[in-house]
């Protein structure tokens, strides 16, 4: 085992794939949006995780209107959770907590003030949903596709995360699960811990991550001296 101490005073995780996992119902989502606009459903899938959906939207469906790309992403997001719903009717995985993260978030929910906050390329309609379906604590903070101009890979998410928790980017870490999450946090100046919940460690490893592990149950929180403590078991 190899494991590595570090301290915090702000943790900034993403959300789909990182907190919770939606991947299949995203998926069936896509599956839907490529017959209805002619998509290569492969080629969406290869780079669409991480990104806000207008963006994905006004890159895939060709969609430029204000208003029409605002109505595709509110059907987009809400048939994610429809979707979710249907497959776990089915039996199948819907919105589903990935593992450890109860854990972290319960430890750092008895601060005293704010320390994480959740930082989302998806919309506030959406999370809203997804959260408490999924069974993920509410954050204190919550910083949506609303709250920002530039989504995902820029670093505007996080660095208004740490704004909005009243830190230096330099003392937050971000947690994050796809390449264009793993960007937005490098590029913002926050460390960050890179879990492989949806993509291969190959895919996350050489975009500027200080930290790989397979999932959050691989971290172990605590609170002292008015700092977050980790230990972050990358083997």
């Amino acid at each position: 085992m190899t494991t590595t101490h570090t301290t915090a005073k702000g943790m900034l995780f993403d959300m789909d794939g990182t907190l919770l996992d939606s991947t299949p119902a995203v998926n069936a989502t896509w599956d839907y949006f490529a017959r209805e606009y002619d998509l290569d459903l492969h080629e969406v899938l290869k780079t669409s995780h991480g990104t806000r959906t207008i963006d994905n939207l006004r890159k895939w469906c060709g969609l430029s209107e204000q208003a029409e790309l605002e109505a595709a992403t509110e059907q987009f997001e809400s048939m994610i959770v429809s979707e979710a719903q249907r497959l776990k009717s089915e039996g199948k995985t819907g919105l589903e907590i990935l593992p450890g993260v109860l854990d972290i978030l319960g430890e750092l929910d008895k601060a005293s003030t704010p320390v994480w906050a959740i930082i989302t390329s998806a919309t506030l309609l959406y999370a809203s949903d997804a959260l408490p379906t999924a069974g993920v604590p509410k954050p204190p903070k919550l910083i949506t596709a609303n709250d920002v101009t530039k989504g995902k890979p820029h670093p505007e998410p996080y660095l208004t995360g740490a704004k909005i928790l009243g830190y230096d980017i330099k003392d937050c870490i971000v947690i994050e699960d796809a390449p264009s999450g793993i960007r937005s946090g490098v590029a913002s100046g926050a460390r960050v811990l890179a879990v492989c919940t949806s993509h291969t460690r190959a895919k996350v490893t050489g975009l500027g991550a200080t930290w790989i592990v397979e999932d959050l149950s691989k971290v172990k929180a605590s609170l002292r001296d008015g700092l977050v403590h980790l230990d972050i078991d990358e083997s």
